[in-house]
């Protein structure tokens, strides 16, 4: 199978595989540079659907894009950026990426405001096409495919996370501008949203990075499962308690593991090894960190 994947440095490749994408790299032990995923998906026919944070999709043909050998490491140092490939408006980032298969799970989003929407399976071979309204002062805050039995994963700037079932939202057409996901409290955004299937939630981990003004940024890993799942548009639970002279998570990302970090220009950063409690404070780090993936 042909997949394409976005790093958390904007760029994109493709590689294809027999074995399932993240089980082939749980294998590669040696990092590089631009090795951080931010998002991935299954082409169909060739191509695959890059989300805008606007709400806007674009067919991406695979054949645009450099192809990485299977057995990795997977170093994407001088993969293009999406817009060079795409007709980005001013101002549009590609947020992530969808399966364009009609019998693919619904296609969902979670917004910077606490906005939720899954999509009714539609592609009709179109160049771009809306698949959700949002509000001007909105953008996406990430994309993935759910069942209804996955989980939806909201985690906010306050250091809030949100664990619900997928089946809590129904499906809706394209233009539709979805429903309420997360409470927020004042100030509050959500930092980071996805979906985890079913089948991989007591595998996958949360991991955080607190930072303020006044202290050193604290890192942490904890176990998905530690989490309790609770009703759409509530407040979620805490994720990250806060160390003297820090008031917000900088970054945070739930998935299967393994997790990574790198900095802004893409050089691997180092993480904890042992997992933390499920409201600890984690583990002190210095220099810069810009992604986790």
């Amino acid at each position: 199978m042909d997949w394409v994947i976005l790093t958390a440095t904007g760029r994109l490749a493709r590689v294809s595989l027999v074995e399932p994408l993240f089980q082939a790299r749980a294998g590669h032990t040696t990092r590089v540079d631009h090795d951080v995923i931010a998002s991935v998906a299954p082409a169909r026919d060739g191509a695959v659907g890059a989300v805008a944070g606007t709400g806007t999709a674009y067919r991406l043909d695979i054949d645009a894009l450099p192809e990485l050998i299977p057995g990795g490491p997977w170093s994407m140092w001088d993969a293009p950026p999406p817009e060079r490939l795409l007709p980005l408006a001013d101002g549009e980032r590609i947020v992530g990426l969808a399966n364009l298969d009609p019998e693919a799970p619904p296609l969902t989003l979670g917004t910077r405001s606490g906005v939720v929407k899954r999509v009714v399976p539609e592609y009709k071979g179109w160049d771009s096409w809306q698949v959700m309204s949002v509000r001007d002062d909105d953008a996406i805050a990430g994309v993935s495919h759910a069942s209804d039995a996955d989980e939806l994963v909201f985690i906010t700037t306050d250091a809030q996370l949100l664990r619900l079932t997928a089946r809590q939202v129904r499906a809706q057409g394209r233009p539709a501008g979805g429903m309420a996901g997360i409470k927020l409290n004042d100030e509050a955004t959500v930092l980071f949203f996805t979906a985890i299937a079913k089948l991989d939630s007591d595998q996958a981990v949360v991991a955080t990075l607190a930072a303020g003004p006044d202290s050193p940024a604290s890192v942490k890993v904890t176990p998905f499962a530690d989490y309790p799942a609770k009703g759409r548009a509530t407040t979620g639970v805490r994720t990250h308690r806060f160390l003297k002279g820090q008031d917000h998570l900088a970054l945070a990302w739930a998935g299967l593991p393994p997790v990574r970090a790198c900095d802004a220009s893409g050089s691997p950063r180092n993480l904890p090894n042992a997992p933390d409690r499920r409201d600890g404070t984690g583990a002190k780090v210095y220099g810069p960190f810009a992604a986790l993936g």
